[in-house]
């Protein structure tokens, strides 16, 4: 976030690993109803601190309950890394003991559960904890010069921040296996194929398409995304009868919200419908 400039009296102030536009700076005018959240640590290639990763999820806590905000873009600074990894200096300096008694990780599953639709557009490396955070965005609009991958086997570890999980659901058991215990690197082409991405972009068009894709989630009836989101990640963790049951139900709630009724009658009518997000 925006750090004020200190008074001589004052103690500096920390430094912030995040920006935060809203609305984000779409083309042409400010995409309404997107927030645009920014890595900034471009010197270490986006590298993912655990202090960053705990302002990250602050932020887009803050953000997940604001009812202006109804979609949020993630990206890296510059042009060369969304996210090359963890810090490993500090990663390294890590033991059992730590990890279990301080429970940074923890703070992945605060990123997770942002119910507000999250878009990851990436240029450069996403590797590691930058492939990981990815992969806890909804949507990935990837860069022609995106490279992906899981290479923390090449230092003695394997994915610990959801990449043997997520990655595994995103691409199949096969292809997960392929990356992870090679610790190869992908293409932004050969992610698409896989099912990684969503889409792929020139790199100079990456932000403006993902804020785009925000701006066209920003305009749908907020309740109904919020529950189609909902729904669709718990295809990946329910069975098939329990998934579409949850399906059904979240299908009838929407029956009781202002925007089903509004939705309709804009439809029948033949007029742009005026969500209220109720």
């Amino acid at each position: 976030m925006t750090q004020t400039a200190p008074t001589e009296s004052a103690q500096p102030a920390e430094r912030s690993f995040i920006r935060v536009d809203v609305p984000a700076p779409g083309s042409g005018r400010p995409a309404t109803g997107v927030a645009l959240v920014t890595i900034d640590r471009r010197e270490v290639l986006n590298a993912l601190s655990f202090d960053l990763l705990d302002e990250l999820a602050v932020v887009l806590e803050r953000l997940d309950v604001d009812p202006d905000c109804r979609a949020i873009v993630l990206t890296g600074s510059g042009s060369r890394a969304f996210a090359a990894g963890a810090d490993i200096r500090e990663l390294a300096r890590q033991t059992p003991v730590s990890l279990l008694v301080e429970d940074r990780f923890a703070v992945w599953d605060r990123i997770g559960a942002i119910r507000t639709p999250l878009i990851a557009a990436v240029r450069g490396f996403a590797l590691g904890g930058g492939c990981e955070l990815a992969l806890s965005c909804d949507i990935i609009i990837a860069a022609e010069d995106a490279v992906f991958g899981q290479p923390e086997i090449n230092l003695g570890v394997m994915p610990g921040a959801g990449g043997t999980q997520r990655l595994t659901r995103a691409i199949g058991k096969a292809r997960a296996m392929d990356l992870i215990l090679t610790g190869r690197t992908i293409s932004a082409a050969e992610a698409e194929r896989m099912g990684l991405v969503s889409r792929v972009v020139a790199p100079e068009d990456t932000l403006d398409e993902a804020i785009e894709l925000g701006r066209a989630i920003a305009g749908q009836a907020p309740v109904a995304v919020l529950a189609a989101k909902e729904s669709i990640k718990q295809a990946g963790e329910l069975p098939l009868s329990a998934g579409l049951q949850h399906e059904r139900r979240a299908f009838y709630l929407l029956f009781a919200s202002d925007d089903q009724g509004e939705g309709m009658a804009a439809f029948v009518e033949k007029r742009p419908p005026q969500w209220k997000g109720r």
